[in-house]
């Protein structure tokens, strides 16, 4: 299931960056609102910029709702994880055996 989620977020991720880049630099955002949004009007070409927003937006949020659902599809294994820290844990004292602590001197 976590390697449908994976796979899918990368499509995704890869289809955002194309539809950016497809995207004319001129016009849009804070520009139209002071009159620069004219020339996107002329021959129908403001039906194609709405379409590249939408599609932005549209990949973007599916991009976030699968990175966050992709957390719950993580496999988790609570009993193979504890049996590996326990036997890591062994293999730790046989390597590095206990020291007696020496006591700390505190300076003044």
């Amino acid at each position: 299931m976590y390697t449908i989620f994976a796979v899918l977020i990368i499509i995704i991720s890869v289809l955002l960056v194309l539809v950016v880049l497809i995207q004319n630099p001129k016009g849009g955002g804070l520009s139209s609102s002071f009159g620069g949004g004219a020339g996107n009007q002329i021959m129908g070409a403001k039906k194609t910029t709405d379409f590249l927003e939408k599609a932005t937006w549209t990949l973007a949020i599916m991009l976030i709702t699968l990175s966050l659902l992709s957390n719950f599809a993580i496999p988790r294994n609570t009993e193979q994880q504890s049996a590996d820290i326990k036997s890591q844990e062994q293999i730790d004292e046989a390597v590095i055996p206990n020291l007696p602590e020496t006591p700390v001197r505190e300076e003044n």
